[in-house]
C-alpha cells in the first residue's frame, strides 16, 4: 500500500492527460468530507462537509475543510457534487459559497432541499442542478453518472466520473441493505456495469471496514422500537440525528400503533423533517404530530418527543434535559431512546448524558443494550462484494479514521487489488491518476479551519491551547507597580489566581523571588515593560510547576506610575 510521508513536498504541475485528486477532508477523521478532482484545468468538488468539535476544541462551533488550496481557483470549479444531505457532507457549503456564490450545486432532490434551507439562513440563493439515479451530466470536462446507494438518509448517490484521463467511482456514504424501508437499494447492477467499463480509481467509504460481516437491515429495528414503546410507562424521549428520516419514520409509526402523540424539538429537527414530509420522504400519520406546547398538556403515557443530542452535544436538547436545563423535566419512569450509533470521539460526552438521565430516574435504551440503531455504512462483507463486482484498477479508501482506511485497504488487497495500487492518503495528500496508475504526487497545506461564533478562521491552535490551559490549569495574575522615575517597585507584587484549590497565600514564597528577579533585571539595564513581564513569568512558572504541579496561564502586568 502507498502511505503518505511527512517529507512530502508540494506537487508539481499535473501532467497532460492526467487527473488529480486532492482530499481536503474526510481522510483520517469522521467528517469534513471534501475531495477536489482536477482535469484539463477545471475542478470538480465532491462533497463539502463539516467536522464537529471534540473536547480539545473548546469554544469551537464547527470545523471546516481548508479551502486555501483552491481559493485562487474558484473560477475553475465547474460544480460541487453533493452525495447526500448529512452535515459532514454538506455543512461547509455555505462557507465555500461565501467566497463565490455562483458555484453550481449538484445533488438529489432531498439533498438540495436541505442545503437550500441551510443557505437561506446564510442569505445565499444557490445555483442548483437536481439529479437522480441513472442521470448523466456533463460538468466541464467531467462526465458524471449518478448511482442510487442506500444510506441512513434517503436520496443518497454515488458518482461515476468519466474523464479522458480515466474513470473514478466515488461511493459517498453507502451500505447494501437489501430490504430498505424505502425500497431503494444500492444499485449493484450499475456498479457491475461500471466495473465492466473499467473503474480506474475506486474511492470507497471506509467507516465500517473493520466491522466483519454485513450491516443489519433497517427493518429489524422497527420491532425493537415497538417493544420500547410497548413497555414504556410514561413519557418517551427519542434522540437521533436531525436528518435520519428513516428512524423518525419508525418512531412515528410506533407512536401511531401505541396511541401516542409526537412533538419534535430542535430547529434542525423541525426544519429537516418538515422538508422530508413536504417532499414525500416522510409519511406523517394523521393526527399523530402535535406541537410541543400541546403535547406537554397530555398525560405522560401519551407523550413522545423526538429531539437532537444523540452524540452528547452540550447545547442539544437531550444534554440540556440531562443537566436539568430544559423545559422538559426528565423523571422517574420516563424512557429515553438514543437511536443512533456513536461517532468516534463522542463516547465520553454520550455516556455523560446517559449517566445524567439515569440519575434522574429515566430508563435509557441505546445501541449498547438494545437493537435500536444500525449503521448507515457498509461493513467488511459488503465492501468485499463491491471490490469483486467492480474489480477496480486502483483503490483510495475515504471517509474514515486511520484504522478504517487501513482495514479497507486490506480488504481491497484480499480481493486481488495489487498492494501498490491501494492509496492510503490523508487530508492534503495529492494523488495523480496517469495512464491507469494512481500515485501520490505530493502534499498541500490543509489544516483545520475553526468556526468560532461569528468568526471563521480566526481561531488557531495557539488560541485553543490557551483555552485548554485556562480550562484545565487556571491562571495566575501578578501585578507590579513600578516608579516611572527610579524604576523601583512602588507596589506589589499582587498575586491573584483563578481555578486553584490552594489559597493565594501559597504564593507567598514566590513574592520575594519576583522582587529579587526584577531588581536584578533593573541592575542589568532591563527597563522595557515587556521584558520585565517575561522576567516575572520565568520566575513564577517554575515555582508553580515544582510546588503545585500545575501549568497555569501566567499573566504578568507591569504598570509604570
Amino acid at each position: 500500500m502507498s502511505h503518505p510521508h511527512p517529507e512530502l513536498t508540494a506537487p508539481g504541475p499535473l501532467k497532460e492527460g492526467g487527473v488529480r485528486i486532492t482530499p481536503l477532508g474526510g481522510l483520517g477523521e469522521i467528517g469534513r468530507n471534501m475531495a477536489v478532482i482536477e482535469h484539463q484545468g477545471k475542478l470538480l468538488v465532491i462533497d463539502c462537509g463539516v467536522l464537529f468539535p471534540e473536547e480539545h476544541h473548546p469554544g469551537v462551533d464547527l470545523i471546516l475543510p481548508d479551502f486555501t488550496p483552491i481559493q485562487d481557483r474558484l473560477d475553475d470549479i465547474v460544480a460541487v457534487v453533493l452525495t447526500h444531505g448529512h452535515e459532514d457532507h454538506i455543512g461547509a457549503v455555505p462557507y465555500l459559497l461565501r467566497l463565490k456564490d455562483d458555484i453550481p450545486l449538484v445533488g438529489s432532490q432531498l439533498t438540495l432541499a436541505l442545503i437550500e434551507a441551510k443557505l437561506k439562513e446564510h442569505r445565499i440563493k444557490p445555483l442548483t442542478l437536481g439529479v437522480r439515479e441513472g442521470d448523466r451530466e456533463q460538468l466541464g470536462p467531467f462526465d458524471c453518472e449518478f448511482v442510487a446507494v442506500n444510506h441512513s438518509i434517503p436520496d443518497a448517490l454515488a458518482v461515476f466520473v468519466r474523464t479522458s484521463a480515466g474513470t473514478i467511482l466515488h461511493t459517498g456514504d453507502f451500505k447494501m441493505d437489501q430490504i430498505p424501508l424505502d425500497g431503494r437499494i444500492t444499485d449493484l447492477r450499475a456498479f457491475a456495469r461500471m466495473g465492466e467499463e473499467g473503474v480506474d480509481l475506486f474511492m470507497v467509504d471506509s467507516t465500517n471496514a473493520d466491522v466483519p460481516g454485513f450491516t443489519t437491515p433497517e427493518q429489524q429495528i422497527s420491532p425493537a422500537i415497538e417493544r420500547v414503546f410497548h413497555h414504556a410507562q410514561r413519557r418517551i424521549i427519542v434522540a437521533c440525528f436531525s436528518s435520519h428520516v428513516h428512524r423518525v419514520q419508525q418512531v412515528l409509526d410506533a407512536a401511531e400503533k401505541s396511541g401516542r402523540k409526537v412533538a419534535m424539538v430542535g430547529r434542525s429537527m423541525l426544519r429537516n423533517m418538515g422538508i422530508a414530509a413536504e417532499l414525500g420522504y416522510l409519511r406523517v400519520p394523521d393526527r399523530v404530530l402535535v406541537d410541543l406546547g400541546r403535547l406537554t398538556q397530555m398525560p405522560d403515557d401519551q407523550q413522545v418527543l423526538i429531539c437532537t443530542g444523540s452524540q452528547g452535544e452540550p447545547m442539544a436538547a437531550l444534554s440540556r434535559m440531562a443537566n436539568g436545563d430544559h423545559r422538559i423535566n426528565v423523571g422517574e419512569g420516563d424512557t429515553v431512546l438514543m437511536a443512533s450509533s456513536l461517532i468516534p470521539g463522542n463516547e465520553n460526552a454520550v455516556y455523560r448524558v446517559i449517566n445524567g438521565l439515569t440519575r434522574l430516574g429515566a430508563n435509557v435504551v441505546h445501541k449498547g443494550n438494545a437493537l435500536v440503531h444500525v449503521s448507515g455504512h457498509a461493513a467488511a462483507g459488503e465492501l468485499l462484494y463491491c471490490y469483486n463486482i467492480i474489480k477496480p484498477g486502483n483503490v483510495m479508501p475515504v471517509h474514515g479514521e486511520w484504522r478504517h482506511l487501513v482495514a479497507n485497504g486490506d480488504l481491497a488487497v484480499q480481493t486481488g487489488v495489487p498492494r501498490d495500487r491501494v492509496i492510503l492518503a490523508e487530508d492534503g495528500v495529492v494523488v495523480d491518476l496517469i495512464d491507469g496508475v494512481a500515485r501520490i504526487a505530493g502534499k498541500v497545506d490543509c489544516g483545520y479551519v475553526y468556526v468560532d461564533g461569528s468568526l471563521v478562521g480566526a481561531a488557531d491552535e495557539d488560541m485553543l491551547k490557551d483555552r485548554r490551559i485556562l480550562r484545565d490549569e487556571g491562571f495566575v495574575t501578578i501585578i507590579v507597580v513600578r516608579d516611572s522615575n527610579t524604576g523601583a517597585i512602588a507596589a506589589g507584587p499582587i498575586i491573584q489566581t483563578r481555578g486553584f484549590a490552594n489559597g493565594e497565600e501559597v504564593f507567598e514564597p514566590v513574592r520575594q523571588k519576583v522582587v529579587e528577579a526584577l531588581q536584578e533585571a533593573q541592575h542589568n539595564g532591563v527597563k522595557d515593560t515587556h521584558q520585565l513581564q517575561q522576567v516575572i513569568r520565568r520566575t513564577v512558572g517554575p515555582f508553580v510547576g515544582s510546588k503545585l504541579r500545575r501549568r497555569p496561564m501566567i499573566i504578568p502586568i507591569v504598570i509604570d506610575a
